[in-house]
Order: structure tokens, then sequence, then C-alpha cells
């Protein structure tokens, strides 16, 4: 099962009646996310294979077994931003050892997102869940 707050997006999709309307909550998303102040948006923190601009950045509570994932993150397009609340809702706050088992592919196809992103954005997003699995190895091994 996903985090409340990934559960709280998918209740919302299954309401929604057709795809524009959930297009536009996956935007809403991204616009109720805080910025990232621009000193975060360096290289180190950029995702490559996104077609957008795209950067994310851990934030780690603890360490070893006991450190807790967080990110923050900020693309200049829309609906990547709004993708990057999704991923936000579906792995902040999970123990770091614990992200790498979350099933994102099987937890997006429940929004019906494999199916209504274009082969760019869907090679992107793929490549975020993989920096954010990085991430969350790095940090529980640490």
């Amino acid at each position: 099962m996903a985090q409340p707050a990934f559960e709280d997006i998918a209740e919302t999709f299954e309401f929604l009646d057709d795809w524009e309307e959930r297009y536009r909550h996956v935007i809403e998303l991204g616009r109720a996310m805080d910025p990232l102040e621009e000193a975060l948006k360096v290289p180190a923190t950029k995702v490559d294979g996104c077609a957008s601009q795209v950067w994310l950045v851990p934030f780690v509570e603890g360490q070893g077994a006991g450190a807790v994932y967080h990110f923050r993150g900020e693309s200049d397009a829309m609906i990547v931003r709004g993708l990057i609340a999704v991923l936000h809702a579906l792995y902040d706050g999970l123990p770091a050892g614990e992200v790498g088992r979350v099933d994102a592919r099987a937890e997006l196809e429940r929004l019906g997102l494999n199916d209504h992103l274009s082969a760019q954005r869907s090679n992107g997003l793929r490549a975020m869940v993989e920096r954010i699995r990085a991430q969350a190895a790095s940090a529980a091994a640490a």
C-alpha cells in the first residue's frame, strides 16, 4: 500500500471523469509545491533523461537503517512539476531502505499515467524514479 498522500491522489483520480480533468489535477498538485531556491538548481541536483529541466534535492533524517527519505523538486514544465508532486506523495517520508521496494510502475499505473504521457515524459518519469531510488539507497547505506 502506498503512502496516505498518494492514496489521496488515487482516490481523487477515481472521481475525475476524464483524463483532461486528471491532467489538470496533476498540474494543480505541482502548483501547490513550494519552489526550489535557485541555489539548489545545480548540476548535481538536475535529473538527466528528462525533456524538461528537473531538479530533485534529497533531505534525509537520521542515518543508516533509521534514515527517513524526503525530497523536494521542481521543473520548468507544469505537467512535470505535477509529476514531481505525485512522486513526492509516493516516496516522501518513507524509511530510506523501503523506497526501493515501492513498485512505482504499478502505483503510477493505478493513476493511468502510463497511458497518457508521451514517450519523452514517460522516460523522464522513469529517470526521476531512478534518481529517487538511488538517493534513498545511498542514504540507507550511509
